[in-house]
């Protein structure tokens, strides 16, 4: 996938109307942990597989609790997971904190997919002092001197120093502050040659109050809402798994989705024993907020699996031993038969 021409940043199309470091952020969802996300009228089930890198090592934490309503399963890239993670549930807060009700899921994927497409990221800082343009700020309670008074500039008790460290030197701050103004600060992630696309891919399950909805977001800032669908490495196990049975998922139980997210995690192994510790299931749903079942839970569905499993082979075991026999009376009679015609004379016609 070495395209040296084109790809060398994000802003730069090829002749065919392609931007290839996006399309390298898609391929590093693709080289994660498997993830998968099914849904009914009433629930919503993720599931991811967890790989310790070493067996010395613990792994990655791969779902994400949002709000009581809303939770993300990630593959690709764990730390930026972790970073637009960390948005949706500011996010969530600050909604319910202004609108005194839970963020509508289909609301929150949109604000996310802007985000990882042109990372929107405009801060309103309203500036508690006047600037005169001098070495040192007045505030109100004297002089104090720019370092000290940039750790005063705070948006609701949060200090945003970083951000404008990133932005705008410390001389270029007193040509644009304003008294009793606003500081916006733009960070444009995919149209700024500097910047780079996420790395990472989410599956969104949430309820509101118009239902159970299952979305993914791409790297690319695309979103769509999915019935059932699976990302990461070897997943495409679990899409063939899912496409067979997504038909009965509408009216399924809520433990009936647990069990499909198993085995659809399980064909994504490819041979390897599924256990609960490699493996992690989430659940929201009706009545049912957000939250990670614990392991042992999970590993007693696994082992009915297995259990079902055990009964039918020996059920299909007496059939096998059955046709073993009938072939050897076969066998036996056949050569019974060629005895018997070695000795007599041939036959007229």
């Amino acid at each position: 996938m070495f395209r040296n021409q084109y790809d060398t940043d994000v802003t730069t199309w090829s002749p065919a109307g392609r931007l290839f470091q996006v399309e390298y952020a898609m391929e590093a969802v693709k080289q994660g942990s498997a993830a998968i996300g099914l849904r009914s009228k009433t629930h919503v089930v993720l599931g991811c597989v967890n790989k310790a890198n070493s067996e010395l090592s613990s792994h990655q934490k791969k779902i994400f609790k949002v709000d009581d309503h809303i939770g993300v399963a990630i593959a690709g890239l764990t730390a930026d997971g972790r970073v637009l993670s960390r948005y949706m549930r500011n996010e969530c807060i600050n909604y319910s904190f202004t609108y005194e009700s839970p963020l509508p899921v289909g609301r929150l994927v949109v604000q996310l997919a802007d985000k990882a497409q042109v990372l929107n990221l405009i801060l309103a800082v309203k500036l508690l002092f006047v600037c005169d343009r001098t070495s040192q700020y007045n505030t109100g309670n004297g002089l104090c001197h720019k370092k000290d008074n940039l750790k005063r500039i705070t948006q609701y008790g949060l200090c945003i120093v970083d951000v404008i460290a990133h932005v705008v030197s410390v001389t270029e701050l007193n040509v644009i502050v304003k008294s009793r103004g606003y500081l916006h600060i733009i960070l444009v992630c995919t149209q700024r040659s500097w910047k780079r696309p996420y790395g990472v891919g989410l599956l969104v399950a949430g309820l509101d109050e118009s239902g159970a909805h299952l979305y993914y977001n791409c790297p690319s800032g695309n979103y769509f809402e999915y019935q059932a669908f699976a990302i990461g490495s070897r997943s495409q196990a679990a899409k063939t798994y899912l496409e067979r049975r997504f038909e009965n998922f509408t009216d399924s139980s809520r433990d009936d989705l647990v069990k499909d997210a198993i085995t659809a995690i399980r064909e994504t192994l490819q041979g390897e024993t599924l256990k609960s510790s490699i493996c992690t299931i989430a659940v929201v749903g009706v009545g049912e907020p957000f939250h990670v079942l614990d392991q042992g839970t999970v590993q007693q569905i696994i082992d009915t699996f297995e259990t079902a499993a055990e009964q039918e082979d020996p059920a299909t075991e007496p059939d096998a031993a059955t046709g073993q026999e009938a072939a050897a009376e076969q066998g036996t009679a056949a050569d019974q038969g060629g005895s018997t015609d070695e000795g007599a004379a041939p036959m007229d016609i």
